[in-house]
Order: structure tokens, then C-alpha cells, then sequence
């Protein structure tokens, strides 16, 4: 398995510290667009946690306090030789989604097209005072095509997505908490403080309980409502017969933190 050293790119810098990967766009000077090549080192990092036990959270940022993501670099996306290859592009969204283990993403500026679709591709989503949301992509002649429209209705509802689909206009940090896109605003110099702690948390959680977790949540928006509770009992009643569960259960009548080993 490659070391996060490995993965690191010029644009791309992967950290791991305890049990929490922070993967962190670094291209500040086009406010973290993301070029194919940045796309291909996101999807290998993505599978890199996926596949790592020692990653049991993942952190996604963006460099500086002006730019979470911008989406793809507008400027390369004439490089593909037809629509046909560009709708079948590796995409670091679908990466990002497919990934078992909880993401958290540290909004810390503009989160615009392809950028707030990284944010919605990960599970929670804290912002910066200074951060802002837009779908923008009508201002050009196109729609986003990373999933923005599904993933906005489910966070904020159907008119409020209609109003960002439609206008192109960005929305602030405040009016972002207020619709339930974020699930906390704190001040630019605690952001990835905030992020960190949050997913360490996470982290100290039994994995396969939040892996789990995880699952029943994607399944209650993909699923009947009925198939979607069957589901999650199905999946308790194979996380109750693990080790880790076992072990909670013990920790709880010896009064003690449980150790738990993903099994």
C-alpha cells in the first residue's frame, strides 16, 4: 500500500496523524481548481483511506483562507477530445463518495461548481466565517454534473436548491448553517482546529459502527423508506455480533474507555 508521502503531489498533500488522514488542495494561485491531474492524485488518496486501517476519518481542505475548491480548472476542460470523454472522466467527486470511512470537509472559502460538490461528497461540512457556496456553472451555458442537484434538494431543500441552481448566485457562510448545507460556522483560524478534533472524535468510535453508520445514512436517501430500515437493522444486528461491540459492551460495565480494533 502506498505511504501518504507517496501520495503526496504538488497540489495534492496527504497527512496522517493517530487515525485521521487530512487531505489538503494546494494550488492557492487558482483558488484550488482542480486540474486532471490533481483529479487522479484525489481518487488515489480516496482509495488509499478506503483500503488503509489505519485511517478511520478523513479530513478534506483546501489551502488558504480564499479558496476551498473552486472546481475544475475552466481553462483545461477544452483539453478533452469530445463531451463523450469529459462525461467519462475520472472524477474526484465520485472518489470522494465512495470512500466507507466518515469525511469531513473544512469549508475555508469559496466552495463554487465542482467545489461544492466536494462539499457535499463528504458526510459533515464545517465553514469558515469567510466561506461562501455557489453552483455557477448556469453564469457559463452549462449545469454541475457532480451530483449537485440531488445532494442540494436533500440539504437544503427544493426551492432553496432551485435558487442556487438557478441564479448562480453565492450564499454565505450564515445563510449556508441556516438552510442546514453546514453544520457549524466557527472563525477562520479555528477551522481546521475544529475539523480535526470533530474527526478524532469520530475516529475514537468503533470503525465498523461508523462505517456502518455511514451506510444507513446513504441508504436512507437512496432506499424506500422500508427497504432503508431493513437495512439498518440488518446492519446492526452484524455490528452487535463483532468484536469491537463486544468490547463496548465490557468497556461499559468496567467503566472504562473501550479499545477497539475493527473487528
Amino acid at each position: 500500500m502506498l505511504s501518504p508521502l507517496e501520495l503526496d503531489t504538488e497540489e495534492i498533500v496527504v497527512d496522517h496523524s493517530g487515525l485521521v488522514a487530512t487531505i489538503t488542495l494546494n494550488r492557492p494561485q487558482k483558488l484550488n481548481s482542480v486540474t486532471q491531474g490533481m483529479s487522479d492524485a484525489l481518487v488515489m488518496a480516496a482509495e488509499w483511506a478506503n483500503d488503509s486501517d489505519e485511517v478511520r476519518a478523513v479530513v478534506l481542505t483546501g489551502v488558504g483562507e480564499r479558496s476551498f475548491c473552486t472546481g475544475s480548472d475552466i481553462r483545461q476542460l477544452d483539453k478533452y477530445a469530445t463531451p463523450w470523454d469529459f462525461r467519462n472522466r475520472a472524477d474526484y467527486c465520485d472518489a470522494l463518495r465512495l470512500l466507507r470511512k466518515p469525511v469531513i470537509a473544512a469549508v475555508n472559502g469559496y466552495a463554487f461548481g465542482g467545489g461544492l460538490e466536494t462539499a457535499l461528497a463528504c458526510d459533515i461540512r464545517i465553514a469558515s466565517a469567510t466561506a461562501s457556496f455557489a453552483a455557477p456553472e448556469i453564469k457559463l451555458g452549462w449545469i454541475g454534473g457532480g451530483g449537485v442537484s440531488t445532494l442540494l434538494a436533500h440539504s437544503i431543500g427544493a426551492s432553496n436548491t432551485a435558487l442556487m441552481l438557478m441564479t448562480g448566485d453565492a450564499i454565505s457562510a450564515q445563510q449556508a448553517l441556516a438552510w442546514g448545507l453546514v453544520s457549524e460556522v466557527v472563525e477562520p483560524e479555528a477551522l481546521l482546529h475544529r475539523a480535526a478534533e470533530l474527526a478524532a472524535t469520530i475516529a475514537s468510535r468503533p470503525p465498523i459502527a461508523a462505517e456502518m453508520a455511514k451506510a444507513t445514512l446513504s441508504a436512507a436517501f437512496s432506499m424506500p423508506q422500508d427497504q432503508a430500515m431493513a437495512y439498518e437493522r440488518d446492519l446492526q444486528t452484524v455490528a452487535f455480533a463483532t468484536e469491537d461491540a463486544a468490547e463496548g459492551r465490557t468497556a461499559f460495565a468496567e467503566k472504562r474507555q473501550g479499545t477497539f480494533r475493527r473487528r
